[in-house]
């Protein structure tokens, strides 16, 4: 049978653009399909790029507040400008996903939606079109919980906030996740009253509870925050909304201009008429094995669309696998064990491996953490930054099973511990690795140091020593 492709990728975003391009560079006939009129995916225009530009420029505004009283007008100013440098951050961004680059590859562009007809074929707007292989990447969009009223009002997503033009003077945001504490913290760096309501005991609620609970004390100081608490019902309220919510068994009401809804993302696959297909979903989300196949095994699915891990990185290293696989037929298996993702809010958390309690289920007496306070390392006591913390599990003999850190660039400077993990080292060898003083990543080898000052000075091997020392030396 003949086919119009060898590969059909239907998404433009980090996984499907990955796909495209490498099949592409391999000499593989391929399609790209995307419904969007400019290619990036959620995280280029709604996710990661435009929310990183708002917080760095929430970040400045916030610095200038520290040592000058800003007015009404001077938030307001700033507001636009902010969403001004958003606009534009995007603008310049969108140059390295420009179609010509793709067009440039030998790659057919289909700028509309597609669904199946059939597990080879796909109409893509008017069109129909075959392919012997298919990669599935539509990403993921936001999710709205079944609150009372939702759709009675104009509520804002990651997906519409970033199009504000003027300042709210308050803002609810229903969900404490990381897009809701990112956004938020930035909102009330630009001179908005925010509140969050969250429904779990504690805000970050995939983070290390003892790092989530720094995070909370310390953006706590910046906005209100109510934890154990369900939104219940909204309604309009002149120019803006009422939210009722209910905490600790009372009802009560909260009144702002906006509402932003942050309670996390759903799989973007309800129009691709999978069941024409005979693909299997799961939990909403399409079903793969460790190859990233569909229960089509010619069909792939990478990205959110899958319900792995909802990460831009995430989606690009499937993209890679799933090239090895459909377009070179190997037989690469994905792991999640030894990803990193960073919460950019102030301070940033950096998270790779299982939590403590996670780690403690698996690994039992086995387990070993090493934590040390910012507070006892000079640079950070030197830039005044001392609220955080670095915590590393390990197995009896070294292997890094979690990382954890909550600090000023937390994000940089913790990722030497995932490269030695990715690298199959033990967490010790950081010990032996010289960092220049007084660079924030002496926190790290710091932490490393404790494993030797567990293993060795609270050991039998340190009185043999000590009998060595004084005997011989």
């Amino acid at each position: 049978m003949s086919f119009d492709y060898q590969i059909v990728v239907i998404g433009g975003g980090s996984g499907g653009l990955t796909v495209a391009a490498g099949a592409a560079s391999f000499g593989a006939e391929v399609a790209l399909v995307e419904r969007q009129p400019e290619l990036g995916g959620d995280c280029l225009h709604y996710g990661c790029m435009p929310s990183k530009a708002l917080i760095q420029a929430a970040q400045e505004v916030h610095q200038v507040s520290l040592y000058k009283d800003l007015t009404t007008s001077d938030y307001d100013r700033l507001f636009i400008s902010s969403m001004e440098r958003v606009a534009q951050a995007l603008k310049d961004v969108q140059e390295h996903d420009s179609k010509d680059r793709f067009l440039n590859l030998g790659i057919d562009l289909y700028e509309a939606e597609a669904s199946f007809e059939d597990e080879h074929t796909l109409k893509v707007g008017e069109k129909t079109i075959t392919a012997k292989r298919i990669v599935i990447a539509t990403g993921s969009s936001p999710f709205i919980p079944p609150v009372d009223g939702i759709d009675t009002v104009e509520y804002l997503t990651n997906e519409t906030i970033f199009s504000l033009k003027h300042r709210p003077k308050s803002m609810v945001v229903i969900g404490g996740g990381i897009i809701g504490l990112e956004l938020s913290q930035a909102m009330s760096r630009l001179g908005i009253e925010v509140t969050v309501i969250e429904g779990s005991e504690q805000v970050l609620t995939n983070e290390d509870e003892e790092i989530a609970e720094i995070a909370q004390r310390n953006v706590s100081e910046e906005l209100h925050i109510l934890t154990g608490a369900k939104a219940d019902f909204v309604e309009p309220s002149g120019n803006g909304i009422k939210v009722h919510y209910t905490k600790d068994g009372s009802v009560n009401v909260l009144h702002a201009e906006q509402l932003l809804v942050a309670t996390g993302r759903k799989p973007n696959i309800d129009r691709l008429e999978l069941n024409r297909a005979h693909i299997k979903t799961e939990a909403g989300a399409i079903e793969v094995d460790r190859l990233l196949r569909t229960s089509q095994k010619h069909i792939y699915a990478v990205g959110d669309c899958n319900g792995s891990m909802p990460f831009t990185h995430v989606a690009g290293m499937e993209g890679k696998i799933a090239v090895s696989n459909a377009v070179l037929g190997l037989a690469r298996k994905v792991s999640y064990e030894r990803i990193p993702w960073v919460v950019y809010t102030t301070p940033e958390i950096y998270h790779l491996g299982f939590t403590e309690k996670e780690a403690r289920e698996q690994h039992g007496d086995d387990l070993l953490t090493f934590k040390t306070k910012l507070s006892n390392n000079d640079r950070f006591v030197a830039e005044r930054n001392t609220e955080g913390l670095v915590k590393v599990l390990t197995t009896n003999r070294g292997k890094i099973v979690g990382a954890h850190a909550i600090g000023a660039g937390a994000g940089e400077w913790m990722q030497e511990v995932g490269t030695v993990q990715s690298l199959n080292k033990k967490f010790q060898s950081i010990s032996s690795i010289i960092h220049p003083y007084p660079a924030r990543n002496n926190a790290v080898s710091q932490t490393a140091d404790l494993y030797w000052r567990d293993k060795l000075f609270g050991s039998r091997l340190n009185d043999v020593i000590k009998w060595y020392v004084r005997k011989w030396r």
